[in-house]
């Protein structure tokens, strides 16, 4: 199987930097067309023109459910449908839970839980009529695991992993496939707060955006055509053992 997505048209997430970006750009140089999808106008703009042709950028909020209807009718209209979609957007906030506000909690599931929700239900009507797709989720590690102060980011990746689970068996049966990936610790704009010798991380290193994305381009494109319901974990071993004091 391949990894060629000539043809194919990709929606990303959150794709104007940091992780976004780097799956927009390893499903572009796979000869897909790309959507970058995100709140950040100059920066989306700014990666469209750096990829060239076969992307294009669109302004949306993923917790907007009338933003989502005009991206992807837009996206289906002029390039034809959606045969990838990418749910990277995501926030963060840290707080014990005794000071953790009803607020901060509902900001960051509204982003990270609902709006992968709407994404999904958003584009599932033209993967159907296609007879195929591939819906990538992005969860994190802390999909996994518990993490302290960071229970509302903890909470909705879990969410992520859990409705990945419920559509991979709902939508089998019409060709459509949906797995998610768990990043470890990736050095983004999200992350500069974060010292990375406090991680244990077996490969000795934190992760890069370009890291992720080749897990990305594989359950996208046909090289995982018989993989759904999956979780991959691109941490560099972070998780895999028993912490030892």
């Amino acid at each position: 199987m391949t990894t060629d997505l000539t043809g194919r048209v990709a929606l990303v997430t959150g794709g104007a930097r940091g992780l976004g970006a780097a799956y927009a750009r390893i499903l572009h140089d796979a000869g897909a067309s790309v959507v970058v999808a995100d709140v950040l106008i100059e920066q989306g703009h700014a990666l469209v023109a750096e990829l060239g042709e076969r992307a294009r950028f669109e302004e949306l909020d993923v917790t907007d459910e009338s933003a989502w209807r005009r991206v992807v009718s837009r996206t289906i209209a002029e390039l034809g449908g959606v045969d990838v979609l990418v749910n990277n957007a995501g926030i963060a906030n840290a707080a014990p839970i005794e000071h953790l506000t009803l607020a901060k909690w509902e900001a960051v599931m509204a982003v990270n839980a609902t709006g992968t929700f709407l994404g999904c239900r958003a584009v599932v009507p033209a993967m159907k009529a296609a007879g195929r797709g591939s819906i990538v989720n992005i969860s994190s590690v802390e999909g996994k695991r518990g993490s302290p102060h960071l229970h509302g980011y903890t909470a909705s990746k879990f969410a992520v992993l859990g409705l990945t689970k419920s559509l991979a068996v709902e939508l089998g049966p019409a060709g459509i496939r949906v797995n998610s990936v768990h990043p470890g610790f990736v050095h983004t704009d999200m992350t500069t707060r974060i010292d990375p010798e406090r991680l244990d991380i077996p490969l000795g290193r934190p992760g890069l955006p370009q890291d992720v994305a080749g897990a990305v381009l594989f359950l996208a494109s046909d090289a995982s055509s018989w993989v759904s319901g999956a979780e991959i974990v691109v941490d560099g071993g972070m998780i895999a053992g028993i912490p030892h004091r």
